[in-house]
């Protein structure tokens, strides 16, 4: 007896146990490069296996005698109206050593799938093919046990001549079913079937899903971005605190706790108090998050309306900071409340938050505004998370003061000082303004509010909160500056600093710590030196891009900002694609771009190994042809304008409608990675560049 039958008899003894359970693959599909053809077309027919858990197929090819080994994958097609041309062959395996081969002494590869198994067969059309059959014949292992396949697929009128619409093909055999909950998302669409899935037509959005075995970059960082919220609303608390319509309140409203002997009800009222202010703004955190879901926070990112109408309230928030008003809640409103803080037990601390609520709106109420115009563009829970770190930090000194009463005595007097923290975060939010502005001007193409006038404006704004802070600018509520504190002091530098930062923004500088919230720098007229650039030319473009006059790719990539058009480009030059969804207002874009991007080892992977594609998601502007409209699958509208067919595509495709987004694939929609985020790469040069070329090396390993 042969060694080889010697391990298959062992094998099967060892398998024994497992014999109850039937081991088939759990997924299998048959797919066409074309639905419809001429007489004498070569399409191409790929036919996807997804193994059992655990297991892997092994493929067709193989450096072994016939006798010797895995089995090999053998399939035979039959049907009417077509000439198969050569033998199916394998996409995406490795050919690793025949571990079979070697118990016969025998040194030699097999080919093996790490994941799904695809196979390609070229079939020559001779008429409207009404019925084609796929028989598989192969063999599937773990570890410990291997088992033969045979299965059949079977399509029916998958290709027509006579110009019929073409439907979605979906073998009449199905799936086990047990294991079909597991692998909803494991099959991975190819070929023009899934060039088209994001379109209207018969089935659902079919997510693309990485199945290969080489290191990726899946996020592990997702929940960051809500810490850096939290974060960034507690310093705007703290803020609050500082200025004139709180900060004398701090002392009064301790003492109004302090004024019986009770000291445990003392502490019990303050704690209520405390917990009350962070509720306070924690519901209408809660209220935000409600009333602004995905879709609506997405339409407060880039929609002109929207972004001019704050550009405008954060206008007046600052005129209200400067002095020209003050914003006040009608009268009756806090006098109601008022007299209730005067009832007995747990209600008396609970409408006294209320009151001080109120009361201080007038300095509060720009900042809560800027906080939840800022945190409502994140989604659903950015809100909540956001008010949460805000009433925290508010809330906070008056609750400690109420258990530690004599640390009153350190707190500072109140002054002239405090207006002048309003009058600074005045002169903040009329350059935040600018941004809102900025978004709404770069997304519908106005032009009005290039890089270069944008820093002009900038520059101008936080030189005169410098001027302001060296006591040369008094506004009507100021006090005289006889002196400069040491605060004071390291104010006026910094700010002069950051002035002196932003001058060779003027001549092109890249100012990379501001990445993200400057326009882009393709706006700017004069570059004394140019862009960032490297030495290797970016890889040309198989055609002029579509939209090329209206968008731009960073660094002088060369790409495109049509999917379909690259799509054909990666096939036409053998090359991987580097999809890049973005945006116009997309902030962490834009750092991207000036932080990683920039990096001459990863600039230069993009420019000569990728063919790059920029898929703008909220561009309002350009406007698709009635023949390139369509209804979308996700959405289920009609989809008008290129941003929103970029838009469907990233959520039918990835399930995903933030951005950026990065994404390795090759021609044929088979991805190479992960898709990752700047979450996931933490604005890191070094892991986005293994990130690109890990997605070079599964794209080798898939060459046939």
């Amino acid at each position: 007896m042969k060694i080889k039958s010697l391990l298959s008899f062992i094998i099967a003894i060892i398998a024994l146990p497992a014999l109850g359970q039937m081991k088939k693959p759990t997924a299998k599909s048959m797919r066409f490069s074309a639905t419809k053809a001429k007489v004498g077309d070569v399409i191409e027919v790929t036919v996807s296996m997804s193994p059992a858990a655990g297991m892997h197929i092994y493929s067709e090819k193989s450096t072994c005698s016939e006798d010797v080994g895995y089995t090999r994958a053998s399939l035979t097609f039959s049907g009417d109206h077509f000439v198969p041309v050569g033998k199916a062959v394998g996409v995406g395996d490795v050919m690793k050593t025949d571990e079979l081969a070697e118990l016969d002494k025998v040194d030699c590869k097999t080919g093996v799938f790490a994941g799904q198994a695809v196979f390609k067969q070229k079939i020559k059309v001779t008429g409207s093919i009404q019925k084609i059959t796929c028989a598989f014949s192969g063999q599937m292992c773990d570890e410990s046990q291997c088992v033969k396949i045979e299965e059949t697929i079977e399509a029916l009128s998958p290709v027509s001549v006579e110009g019929a619409a073409a439907e979605e093909v979906t073998p009449t055999t199905k799936p086990d079913t047990a294991a079909k909950t597991d692998t909803s998302k494991t099959n991975t669409t190819t070929g023009s079937d899934a060039k088209a899935s994001y379109k209207s037509g018969s089935g659902n959005c079919t997510e693309l899903t990485y199945t290969g075995s080489l290191g990726n970059a899946k996020s592990e960082t997702a929940n960051k971005g809500l810490g850096l919220v939290f974060w960034l609303a507690f310093t705007s608390g703290l803020l609050a605190l500082l200025t004139p319509c709180v900060f004398p309140m701090i002392p009064m409203t301790v003492a109004f706790f302090l004024k019986n002997d009770d000291r445990k009800k003392s502490i019990r009222d303050g704690f209520v108090f405390a917990t009350a202010i962070i509720l306070i703004y924690v519901i209408i955190g809660t209220l935000v998050s409600k009333l602004v879901g995905p879709d609506a926070a997405n339409w407060l990112s880039t929609h002109w309306i929207p972004n001019v109408f704050f550009f405008v309230i954060f206008i007046v928030f600052a005129a209200s900071f400067f002095g020209a008003f003050e914003l006040v809640l009608p009268a009756s409103w806090v006098n109601a409340i008022d007299k209730k803080a005067d009832k007995g037990g747990i209600a008396g601390p609970v409408f006294m938050a209320l009151t001080i609520a109120l009361v201080s709106f007038s300095c509060t109420g720009p900042i809560v505004g800027t906080v939840l115009v800022e945190s409502a563009k994140g989604g659903l829970s950015t809100p909540i998370v956001a008010m949460l770190g805000f009433s925290l930090a508010f809330a906070l000194p008056f609750g400690l003061l109420v258990v530690f009463p004599s640390y009153m005595k350190t707190l500072p007097k109140s002054g002239g000082w405090l207006n002048s923290v309003k009058v600074v975060l005045g002169f903040v939010e009329l350059a935040f303004a600018l941004k809102f502005l900025s978004t709404a001007d770069q997304t519908y193409h106005w032009g009005i509010l290039d890089r270069e006038i944008y820093l002009a404006l900038w520059i101008v704004i936080f030189s005169l909160m410098a001027i302001y802070l060296m006591g040369k600018i008094k506004f009507s509520h100021d006090s005289d500056v006889s002196y400069w504190s040491v605060t004071r002091l390291m104010l006026v530098i910094a700010t002069w600093s950051f002035v002196v930062y932003l001058v060779p923004g003027l001549w092109g500088a890249p100012l990379k710590a501001l990445a993200g919230y400057m326009p882009p720098m393709y706006t700017q007229d004069f570059k004394l030196n140019g862009e960032s650039e490297v030495s290797a030319e970016s890889a040309l473009t198989c055609q002029t891009p579509k939209y090329a006059g209206e968008l731009h790719i960073p660094h002088g990539i060369q790409g495109y900002f049509d999917y379909e058009e690259a799509l054909a480009c990666a096939k036409a030059q053998n090359k991987p694609l580097f999809i890049d969804f973005t945006g116009h207002g997309c902030v962490n874009c834009r750092k991207m771009e000036e932080k990683v991007w920039s990096n001459p080892e990863v600039l230069k992977i993009l420019k000569t190994d990728y063919v790059v594609v920029s898929l703008y998601v909220d561009d309002k502007k350009i406007k698709l042809s009635e023949a390139e409209q369509f209804k979308g699958k996700f959405s289920g509208k009609v989809i008008k304008t290129l941003g929103e067919k970029n838009a469907e595509i990233q959520a039918c495709y990835f399930n995903s409608n933030s951005q950026p987004l990065y994404v390795l694939m090759t021609g044929d929609e088979v991805l190479l990675q992960h898709p990752g985020s700047a979450e996931t790469f933490e604005y890191n040069p070094e892991k986005f560049k293994v990130f690109l070329q890990n997605g070079l090396s599964e794209f080798k390993r898939k060459q046939p």
